[in-house]
């Protein structure tokens, strides 16, 4: 629905909050939610206005009429103010007298009851029922109408061609204060801001303004509602038509009796229940002669309200006002002014304006539910969430571009989950990149420093060590010289040792691949490691090609390190056990021993060079600085996992090697497993 050039709902982006509850409520889903957002689409809008009750974040704006009804009121023109029968349910601190007098304060020329209008159309209805057999749709809710007109234009023929009691009153003012008067329809009511905009009754009502509108005005204005001066409607006035804010209302201003055992009056006013209840009677009408709708759970309900009150609540304000006004209004004076006002047209047409969008089709509904993840009927759980009522009407009007495949909750709640899931992954991997980064910058500057060191003592210590080996070879006798000078020829041996570990340590040595058989490595390793004979040994090998692409020598110096330090952890015996297993891109290593563990403090230390826990002596902490260095310059990565509490389980230590296999490894596995298939076909 559009007012003029502009939308009559329309979304304020900085308060939607993406909750989806205005497309569950809107029943003839003119939400679209584009981009996270839902914009109201005007030429599928009825004016209903659930939109609007519903939006806790009052993010729907209604096309606002005070600038327009004021421009009226300043304008030359006498203006008169129709008032909805609803008023009682908005204004019920104040006696109608008080309200006229402070509609007369903003400047309207006279104020009339709307309900005189609906006496007048509750007439006709009474007359056409009673004239004909024909099968009927209460039309006094304009957004059932456009409802009708859009949705259902099927029952466009079914719509009873009488107008509203606004029309029907204005048209009564009209013809009472001439041409000249522009009128101004107040109620709660935001589809009649559509009704009066529409080509039907176009120029019959200037503006229309909510009871919201209206009490911004008389705030704006200054006038004291309470204060104000008591005047009396203009006539002419109105009698049981008061009631058709109610459910049921027009019925018993027409004088008609619903029969529960004939069915042939049926009342709808549930929400969502009255849009079904059109389609029920487009399928079998049965024995309905008229079927009364109305939007808002009766008029008492629409948004225009400015309180939240309970539809008992202002049904019962309505009910007395009703009583009182009935008690003060001559029967007489009112009976002559329906029959005087008999003639005022109240026919009226409708124009099918058909919104309905094409249906997808079964293959690209499966599509579209299979973006949204779901594989088959048990993962459409029809919760709701996205504003529809089954995953496959969000299916429907995803096809439609209505909505949005992430308005599905468990299909967004699972898409984080996936994205959580690989935020951590990542940062998991970034957090060892960083690990080995700080490593590498470490190893890297202590490289220098130990070359450098290795090269300046590597002289000096040779001259000590042949010197002390020549002065032991002279000494013949005296013990007590050759005791000294062994030691000295011993801890020079054992400096120079530490100075080639340096040297292994800091040189950026090459790597010299060959195809190598990974059972020979190890076997080769466990040979030069010279493991103690209470040691068992246990090897597993678990991959189809055993060769890999790799330096024999720097392999076995790492693996033989890993041997060694089992060994060590092991002082009281225990078993060592060495597991290779392979995929087509690389191959792991994984040593496991039964010793008493690393302490978790010790863990990140353990590729440090010079970080040993063994006796003085007894090691220079490099092994595994080298080993960490060799599997490098492999492409590979080194691991390792520990537990030296008892309390905690088993205790041991298993280092994990993975190096890639290199691409002629690659080809020789692929040939392997071609010769394979070919010898089993």
């Amino acid at each position: 629905m559009h007012v003029g050039d502009q939308p009559l709902v329309s979304t304020i982006k900085e308060k939607c909050r993406m909750c989806y509850t205005c497309v569950r409520e809107c029943p003839a889903k003119a939400i679209q939610v584009s981009g996270g957002q839902a914009q109201v689409l005007s030429e599928r809008c009825i004016g209903c206005g659930n939109c609007i009750r519903v939006c806790a974040m009052k993010a729907k704006l209604v096309y606002d009429s005070t600038v327009k009804v004021r421009g009226l009121l300043a304008g030359g023109k006498p203006v008169a103010a129709l008032i909805a029968p609803s008023y009682p349910a908005e204004f019920a601190e104040l006696p109608a007298e008080r309200l006229v007098g402070a509609l007369r304060r903003l400047g309207f020329a006279s104020v009339h009851e709307v309900s005189f209008g609906a006496d007048l159309v509750a007439r006709e209805y009474a007359r056409l029922l009673a004239a004909t057999d024909d099968r009927y749709i209460a039309t006094t809710c304009p957004a059932v109408v456009a409802y009708v007109e859009k949705y259902v234009p099927e029952l466009a023929s079914a719509l009873c061609p009488v107008v509203s009691p606004m029309i029907a009153t204005a048209r009564v003012v009209r013809a009472l204060r001439g041409s000249g008067v522009s009128v101004v329809f107040v109620g709660p009511c935001v589809a009649k801001k559509g009704e009066a905009e529409s080509a039907e009754f176009r120029g019959e009502i200037e503006a229309v303004l909510t009871f919201r509108e209206l009490r911004g005005m008389f705030e704006s204005a200054g006038v004291d509602v309470e204060k104000a001066e008591e005047v009396q409607f203009d006539p002419p006035r109105g009698g049981a038509g008061g009631l058709f804010p109610v459910s049921r209302g027009l019925l018993q201003a027409a004088g008609l009796t619903e029969d529960l055992m004939r069915g042939d009056l049926v009342v709808a006013d549930e929400q969502g229940g009255m849009w079904r209840t059109i389609r029920e009677f487009q399928k079998d009408p049965g024995e309905v002669r008229l079927l009364e709708v109305l939007s808002c759970h009766g008029c008492v309900m629409g948004p225009g309200f400015t309180q939240e009150e309970t539809v008992f609540t202002r049904q019962r304000r309505v009910a007395r006002n009703l009583q009182r006004q009935l008690a003060s209004v001559d029967p007489h004076t009112h009976a002559r002014d329906l029959k005087r006002w008999r003639k005022v047209v109240l026919g009226r047409g409708f124009q099918a304006a058909d919104q309905r969008l094409d249906q997808p089709s079964e293959d690209e509904m499966k599509g579209i539910l299979l973006r949204m993840g779901k594989q088959g009927p048990q993962d459409e759980l029809n919760c709701g969430a996205c504003g529809y009522l089954t995953c496959r009407d969000h299916s429907a009007a995803v096809f439609r571009r209505l909505a949005e495949p992430e308005m599905c909750l468990p299909f967004t709640i699972e898409q984080l989950r996936t994205t959580v899931s690989k935020l951590e992954q990542s940062h998991e991997d970034l957090s060892v990149a960083r690990e080995a980064l700080t490593q590498s910058e470490r190893l890297a500057s202590m490289g220098q420093i130990a070359a450098g060191i290795a090269h300046e003592v590597n002289n000096p210590l040779g001259v000590v060590l042949i010197y002390a080996n020549l002065l032991l070879e002279r000494i013949d006798g005296r013990d007590d010289f050759r005791s000294d000078l062994s030691a000295i020829a011993e801890h020079a041996d054992r400096c120079k040792k530490i100075v080639a570990g340096l040297l292994n340590f800091a040189r950026q040595n090459k790597v010299f691949r060959q195809s190598v058989d990974v059972r020979d490595l190890v076997a080769k390793s466990v040979t030069a490691a010279r493991l103690r004979p209470f040691v068992r040994v246990r090897t597993s090998l678990e991959l189809v090609q055993p060769v890999i692409e790799a330096d024999p020598d720097q392999m076995i110096q790492v693996l033989c390190n890993l041997f060694s330090n089992a060994d060590a952890a092991m002082p009281e015996g225990g078993c060592l056990s060495v597991r290779i297993l392979g995929s087509e891109e690389d191959v792991t290593f994984e040593v496991s021993d039964t010793g008493v563990g690393i302490a978790p403090q010790n863990l990140r230390k353990v590729f440090e060079p010079f970080f040993t826990t063994k006796q003085v002596g007894k090691g220079t902490g490099l092994g595994l600085a080298v080993a960490h260095g060799i599997v490098k310059m492999h492409g590979g990565r080194i691991e390792v996992r520990s537990n030296a509490d008892p309390a905690a389980g088993p205790t041991g230590t298993t280092f994990k090697v993975t190096v890639p296999r290199g691409e002629d490894s690659g080809e020789a596995l692929a040939l392997e497993r071609g010769e394979e298939a070919g010898r089993l076909a």
